[in-house]
Formats: C-alpha cells, structure tokens, sequence
C-alpha cells in the first residue's frame, strides 16, 4: 500500500463528506465542480496556504507538523478514528520506504491463555489486528463456532473475521446488522493499515478479499476508519438464536497486536441465559468429541 496513494484518497474522501454549509462556509454558485469542499476551502479553514494543502493532499505529509495535523483535522472535522488514522499516516511518511514484509506474529502468552480458560461465564476471545482469531475460552469458540467451520478453515488458515464477513454466506445470517458489521471489519483493517503499511499479510488478506468480495472492494474504496474499542453486537447463533451482548477490547499488554475480545450479557436478560445454554452446548460437544 503505498502511502503518497493512502493519504491522497484519505484526505480527497473526507473533504468530499463536508458541505460548504457543515463547515459554516457560504457556498457561491450553483455549479460546484466537486461533491464537498473545495481544496483552497480546507486550506481557508485550516490557516494554510492552498498550495500547502494541495501539497499535503497529494500524499505528502512527511514533515508535517503536529499542529499542521491537528489543523487538517479540525477542518475536516474528523473524528476520534479519522484523526489518529491520519497521524498515523504521517508516521509513515516520516519513515523509511520499506518493501511489503511479514511481521513478527506475536503467540499469545501462556498467562493470557490461562485467564482465558478461567472465564466460564463470557465468551472471549484473542485476536491480532488483522483479525484473525488466535485462542478462545470455551464459550468464546462456542459462540464464534460458524467462523471455525468458514473459508479460513477450509483453506486451513486460522478463523478470520473479515474472511467471514465477506466470502462466507453464513455471515450475513449470523450479524443481525450485517452491513454495520462489514463496516466496522473494513474499517479495522483500514486503521491498521495506516500504522503498519508494509505489512505483508495484511495485503494478501486486503488483496484477497478485494478479488473475491464486490461487497469488500468497494467499501475498502471509501477510506473509512474504524477503532474496535467497545459497544454492543446482536447475533443470531445457530444454536441458541438472537443473543444482545456488549463487548469490550481489552489491549494485550505483553504482546503488542493481540487484544482480547470479552462479550457479556445484561443479568437477567434472556441473552444471559442463552449464554449458559450455549455453555451447557459447548461442554456437551466438548465431551462428545
């Protein structure tokens, strides 16, 4: 991914999103040649010269400054997500060109696999930030157990979930709002690829799910980004149907890339007693096996 081509569509989407009028700008004439506003607009806005932004928006930001960033990020009125993402683009400009190549895949440590294992009570799982998932407790492979029968498994690779939002059919009954779910995996892997540009696994993974997924390929095309911190999800399990669940990611200290993934049920709900029916199905299938 080249980062000069990253930054250009980044910064050529999100201007695109703002109206003349949702940045307090009067808009003169009724034949406006571009959707959003004009380069020479976020400049005004941002107290930069036009030629500077243009510069900028033709993927140069090696070199500039944190206020400059902060600036940019104010006139296009990004959010919590955009902003880092566009810091962290700079980061990469700053640094030097490197091929594509294959980091260091973190192991999950024994300590985190133990905690893990002493969580009955909430399905949990690790995963590193191209999302694949790497350990699970009990329940947490119970209630992901259609990721672990999809493509990735099948071509023998570990349980993805943006593998199984986008080319397995099950997907889209198992996330009730499926569309959100697609959103959201997209724009995780769009996050990261502006921290880790050359990685190499993440573009055979980008690459792959671009050949085979129209739905990936054009919402990859929309330079969204996503921080997967915390919220709610709504399944539809196999096994136990529509569970409500809130979830949070829990950054691995001891292994940078790795986080875990906790889901929890309000207490009382009907969610919360699916979970124990889907603890009481996991250990008999774990004892059948």
């Amino acid at each position: 991914m080249d980062n000069r081509d990253e930054v250009r569509d980044f910064l050529a989407s999100r201007r695109a999103k703002i109206t003349p009028a949702q940045a307090g700008l009067t808009a003169y004439g009724a034949n406006r040649r571009v959707p959003g506003l004009r380069r020479e607009e976020v400049a005004m806005l941002a107290g930069v010269s036009s030629d500077y932004y243009v510069r900028l928006e033709r993927g140069n930001l090696a070199g500039a400054s944190e206020e400059i960033l902060e600036a940019i990020a104010g006139a296009l009125q990004l959010d919590e997500a955009e902003r880092q993402h566009l810091f962290d683009l700079a980061r990469a400009a700053g640094s030097r060109p490197a091929r594509a190549r294959r980091r260091h895949a973190p192991s999950v440590p024994t300590s985190v696999q133990v905690m893990l294992d002493a969580m009955t009570g909430a399905p949990a799982a690790v995963r590193n930030d191209r999302l694949d998932i790497l350990a699970t407790n009990a329940l947490g492979r119970a209630l992901y157990a259609p990721l672990f029968t999809g493509p990735s498994a099948r071509d023998g690779l570990p349980a993805n979930h943006a593998r199984f939002a986008f080319l397995d059919p099950a997907a889209h009954d198992f996330w009730v709002d499926w569309d959100k779910a697609a959103n959201d995996t997209v724009g995780v892997l769009r996050t990261v690829a502006g921290k880790a540009p050359h990685d190499k696994d993440l573009h055979d993974l980008v690459g792959e799910l671009s050949t085979r997924s129209e739905e990936f390929r054009s919402r990859w095309a929309r330079h969204d980004v996503h921080q997967h911190r915390g919220g709610a999800k709504q399944i539809n399990h196999p096994v136990v149907g529509r569970l409500d669940l809130m979830y949070d990611m829990l950054p691995i200290a001891q292994a940078p890339g790795l986080s875990m993934l906790v889901y929890t049920a309000a207490p009382g709900t009907p969610s919360a007693d699916a979970l124990q029916v889907l603890a009481s199905w996991a250990a008999t299938a774990v004892a059948t096996a």
